[in-house]
């Protein structure tokens, strides 16, 4: 996986593209190529060029999919796509078995609704054996609110009998100060997720940081062109090292809208669009409603779930 295996580059390339912080293949394909020259000095020509001698490379490997194969293959292959679960069998059956690796899933709602406490949960359940709902790895969380709490890590742990301190040092947290360095924690992800058998990524909030920054309809441009550039990314770093991501998402109100529910996630429809699967948390007393809105394959269902010491739990 690393440079050296694509002939197209030589040494000089190998150190200008290792001293931007490419170090293997899957970097490469990661950043993609207008990335690759942005970072480099590269031509934009001789970036697409190793961009897709390094995809080729990986499609060999069997460490990506080849660029064509029969839906047969495709669904026999999905039967074998791991989950994790959220801790709670009514959400996890929502999702059809928890959250999905290889792809990117979505959680929004207003505040209190859970949204942080299922990250809590997914990162100390996708430590776990996979009988026991986890994947064996350790995750990245990705802290733009201020969010995390190591002792909320020690309570779940404790609660469900797992080991708290195991649990602590199984987490990365990476705490983010502004949107540039979001975006930078994003890009260097591939790193760390090769080096410590990561297999969920967390990002609590994907938007907070962008909305405080980028203030007004004259910004709006600019902001949506680099979540965009941001979320693809993502998608990419969920695909190449077979991962699960989960974000979290704020909600605005929408005035004009005089029936129904006026809340919609922000973002608008990079985010949408970006998201394999968007789920809506709302409050329901003691409870809380989780509703799949956007999936390619799961029906429109709603499922509840509760909050307490074992975090995400099924429903009182």
């Amino acid at each position: 996986m690393n440079l050296d295996s694509i002939e197209e580059i030589g040494p000089a390339t190998k150190v200008n593209l290792t001293n931007a912080g490419v170090g293997s293949v899957k970097d490469l394909v990661v950043r993609g190529p207008y990335n690759i020259s942005e970072i480099t000095g590269l031509s934009i020509e001789k970036a697409v060029e190793l961009c897709n001698k390094a995809r080729i490379k990986l499609e060999e490997l069997g460490a990506l999919e080849k660029s064509f194969i029969t839906a047969t293959e495709l669904y026999n292959k999905r039967q074998s796509i791991a989950r994790i679960s959220t801790g709670s069998r009514c959400l996890d059956e929502l999702l059809g078995g928890g959250i999905e690796t290889g792809s990117i899933t979505e959680i929004y709602g207003e505040f209190g609704s859970g949204k942080t406490q299922i990250c809590h949960t997914t990162a100390i359940l996708v430590q776990q054996s996979k009988k026991d709902g986890g994947l064996e790895g350790k995750a990245i969380y990705v802290d733009t609110e201020n969010t995390f709490r190591p002792e909320r890590i020690v309570s779940i742990s404790k609660a469900r009998n797992i080991e708290y301190i195991n649990s602590l040092e199984n987490i990365i947290v990476a705490k983010v100060f502004n949107s540039s360095h979001q975006e930078l924690v994003i890009q260097e992800l591939g790193k760390i997720i090769e080096n410590n058998n990561i297999k969920l990524v967390l990002l609590d909030s994907a938007i907070s940081h962008f909305r405080a920054e980028f203030l007004g309809r004259g910004t709006l441009s600019e902001r949506q062109q680099r979540l965009n550039k941001l979320m693809h990314m993502l998608i990419r770093i969920a695909e190449i090292y077979n991962i699960a991501i989960i974000i979290t998402n704020q909600i605005q109100s929408t005035p004009d809208i005089v029936f129904g529910d006026p809340y919609r996630p922000t973002g608008g429809n990079v985010i949408a669009h970006a998201s394999t699967y968007r789920v809506y948390l709302k409050k329901a007393g003691k409870n809380r409603i989780a509703r799949i809105v956007d999936s390619p394959y799961h029906a429109e269902i709603e499922a509840l779930f509760s909050l307490g010491e074992k975090g995400i739990t099924d429903p009182i």
